[in-house]
């Protein structure tokens, strides 16, 4: 690993995860002030493994859609790029190598322990699995 500090601009090319439209304009609005050169928003639809999808394909790939547009408010020239699995960690880490991103930024869904614990604590999975720098971005509450 290299001491110099300039190897790569960590917000060069970020990979923004968005698992819904309100949830998107909330995370492009909490990276927009970092000033990324430029932006891939990933949705991950998540299937597979031979148990029942939590929504039909067509209504989870009609949420991406929502919430590329959502990022492009935002960032007008964001990218877009959807995964398929249930990993969604594993998903993310993916596309990060798919689309060649500097960093992937991210903001915590919240929730309880349990929700956490169910859901596999991605916010976890991303800070101390990944090969890249993982940005959290601030969470303003909504309630």
């Amino acid at each position: 690993m290299s001491s110099e500090p300039d190897d790569e601009d960590i917000l060069a090319h970020v990979l923004l995860p968005v698992a819904h439209e309100a949830d998107a304009e909330a995370t492009a609005a909490a990276l927009e002030p970092y000033g990324p050169a430029h932006v891939t928003a990933l949705h991950v639809v998540e299937k597979g493994g031979g148990v029942p999808d939590k929504t039909p394909v067509e209504q989870s790939e009609e949420l991406a859609a929502e919430s590329y547009a959502a990022v492009r408010s935002v960032f007008p020239d964001a990218d877009d790029h959807t995964a398929y699995g249930r990993d969604v960690a594993a998903k993310i880490f993916e596309a990060a190598d798919e689309v060649g991103a500097s960093a992937i930024a991210y903001r915590s869904r919240g929730g309880n322990r349990l929700m956490q614990y169910l859901s596999g604590d991605i916010s976890l999975k991303l800070v101390t699995r990944a090969d890249r720098p993982v940005i959290a971005l601030p969470r303003e509450d909504e309630e």
